[in-house]
């Protein structure tokens, strides 16, 4: 069953984060957002390597809205390339993944 994925966001500020979750899940663009308030990131930009404190949310939704979210980190999120991940839920409890559902279908 792929009608329900998880969706990673990463972000330098969690406060940021917080009120951008709050907005997808307004929007309906996702049920629920899972912050983790602060990560250790490790990566290479511009040639260098950093190592920065981010912080980290998973997303649950459906695959129909990634592209939204996707779209809407992309026009809001402060860095220049944000990381936006979707996978797959291969197996969830039957009542979480139809409550999934219900929180973002529109109409």
């Amino acid at each position: 069953m792929t009608d329900v994925c998880s969706v990673v966001i990463t972000a330098p500020d969690p406060e940021w984060l917080a009120s951008f979750v709050e907005g997808l899940v307004s929007d309906r663009l996702c049920a629920s957002g899972h912050i983790v308030e602060q990560i250790r990131s490790i990566y290479r930009w511009q040639g260098d390597v950093h190592d920065a404190t981010e912080g980290h949310v998973t997303l649950h939704t459906r695959p129909e809205r990634v592209a939204e979210i996707i779209a809407r980190t992309e026009r809001d999120h402060p860095y220049e390339v944000p990381c936006v991940i979707s996978t797959p839920i291969a197996d969830a409890s039957p009542a979480y993944r139809a409550w999934i559902i219900e929180q973002t279908t529109t109409g």
